[in-house]
């Protein structure tokens, strides 16, 4: 990606302009990666489902070709740019650090690049059900889940973990960490029994990085 400032000697340098737009590149790949999930549960697959039928040949009722397209699709474009964004913002804090002399600063904000791997949303939500816990918790469709209980970015690894985590916490409040229009968000959640399906009464989906 080409890069807005340049020092004195030639090198290039990152700027907060370059971060927004790596932001408005990444929200726009995950407008796409929406429409391919949509396009995964159309054929009834999802985005962890099989493609094989239970003797291991392919399935029949699907579209082989389009859904492996949506899944290369789900996993390329988001994870480099992520990456472009968390080596931007590491360049960012390097350089104010150095500004305000090195290691005096260094005991009074998080790093830069560990905020970003902390904080990088892991899924997302894509249903809320009214009168759900969800709901009543104030989830909104599109908030990117930071945190769900004891799940983070850095022990994510599927679905299964936020299940997991729901299903020994029914009746107890767990704290969700989202983003929201570009800004953080928390709320508590409690999972329990009510008139629908589930514990929670929201879709959510896996963000691939």
């Amino acid at each position: 990606m080409k890069m807005t400032g340049e020092n004195s000697a030639g090198n290039l340098e990152i700027t907060m302009d370059d971060v927004k737009n790596l932001m408005k590149k990444k929200d726009e790949i995950e407008e796409q990666i929406k429409a391919y999930y949509d396009v995964l549960e159309d054929q009834g697959v999802g985005v962890e489902g099989s493609l094989v039928d239970p003797e291991g040949f392919p399935r029949g009722d699907v579209n082989v070709y389009q859904i492996r397209t949506a899944r290369h699709s789900l996993q390329n474009d988001h994870k480099d740019v992520m990456k472009e964004i968390e080596e931007a913002l590491h360049q960012l804090h390097a350089r104010e650090k150095a500004k305000q002399g090195g290691d005096a600063a260094g005991g009074q904000e998080e790093p830069m690049e560990q905020q970003v791997t902390l904080h990088a949303p892991f899924a997302r939500v894509d249903a809320v059900t009214q009168g759900s816990p969800a709901c009543k918790a104030g989830l909104r469709v599109g908030d990117e889940v930071t945190e769900f209980g004891s799940v983070n970015t850095g022990n994510f690894q599927n679905l299964q973990n936020i299940a997991s985590v729901v299903q020994h916490s029914e009746g107890k409040p767990l704290r969700v960490a989202v983003i929201r229009d570009g800004q953080r968000a928390q709320v508590s959640l409690t999972p329990q029994r009510w008139t629908g399906r589930g514990l929670l009464g929201c879709n959510i989906v896996p963000i691939h990085r």
